[in-house]
């Protein structure tokens, strides 16, 4: 019996240590990287030096990152005040602070080489789950989590079941990576892949660009579904500065709970309507309607 992605990625960083997991066990693994953003660092402060003193020290500083993007530069004094306890704590415990400017926390982390293929990131950002984009396994949590994750560098999850998608064909010239994550997102819904994991396959996958991978994961949340998960390609590879060995790739006879297919052959400009992100239609038929 074979093994997804997610299922290998959590094995491989159970503490303590596992031979195998399966879909509904609660499994502790340890996090590579845990952050925090300047939207809820604070709060996260707050908590770990309430619940483990304020002379308690982060587990890992090496592993452990503010980002700065929500409100930069802050715009109010009690967002500036938010701020400045995070640099604070952060000189404190030697953590690394991507501050003001320096972009998007998630695609910071991507950049800099810390979310590597098969890697664990936590942090409070609801779609921390976009890297996925890189096959790494990312997910948002609440600060007193974070806080958790500070001082623990590990935390509890529950194994889900993986939905395989298999996009068929290629969209037409003016198709994007965001016309072909509407798509999907207008197939699947906002509840079909509620709880679980996807993993994205087809020949206009694997031709995606790491900006375009990211487009696809970054709209996990809108199908409700925890992580969904791109095998990386060379592109992704180099541009992580990965080694092939971390890449992590789901067996041939891995267990899903449903196998879909999504036709994308030739493909047009989409546009999601108003009210729900699933609601997507081709662009062409609100041609003429006044916004």
């Amino acid at each position: 019996m074979g093994y997804t992605i997610i299922e290998k990625i959590m094995a491989g960083h159970a503490n303590p240590k596992v031979e195998q997991v399966k879909p509904g066990d609660i499994v502790w693994i340890d996090l590579d990287v845990r952050s925090a953003r300047d939207f809820g660092g604070a709060n996260v402060v707050d908590r770990f030096e309430k619940e483990f003193g304020p002379q308690a020290r982060v587990d890992d500083p090496s592993r452990t990152f503010f980002t700065f993007d929500c409100v930069v530069p802050a715009k109010t004094i009690p967002y500036a005040d938010n701020q400045h306890r995070c640099r604070g704590f952060a000189r404190q415990q030697d953590i690394k602070v991507f501050d003001v400017n320096q972009g998007i926390g998630s695609h910071v982390m991507i950049e800099n080489g810390l979310a590597q293929p098969g890697s664990t990131v936590v942090g409070t950002d609801s779609h921390l789950n976009i890297m996925g984009a890189v096959g790494a396994f990312g997910q948002g949590m609440g600060d007193q989590d974070i806080a958790f994750a500070f001082q623990n560098g590990r935390t509890w999850f529950e194994v889900p079941e993986t939905i395989k998608v298999t996009l068929k064909g290629q969209p037409s010239s003016q198709g994007t990576p965001k016309d072909i994550t509407l798509a999907v997102l207008g197939h699947l819904g906002s509840s079909h892949a509620l709880g679980k994991a996807i993993e994205f396959y087809g020949e206009a996958v694997d031709n995606l660009s790491p900006a375009g991978r990211i487009t696809l994961a970054s709209m996990a949340t809108e199908m409700g579904a925890i992580i969904a998960l791109i095998p990386p390609n060379q592109q992704v590879m180099a541009a992580c500065q990965a080694s092939a060995d971390q890449a992590v790739h789901a067996d041939s006879d891995a267990i899903y709970c449903e196998e879909i297919e999504i036709s994308i052959s030739d493909l047009e400009p989409m546009v999601s309507l108003p009210g729900t992100p699933h609601k997507t239609v081709p662009l062409k038929q609100m041609a003429g309607k006044k916004i």
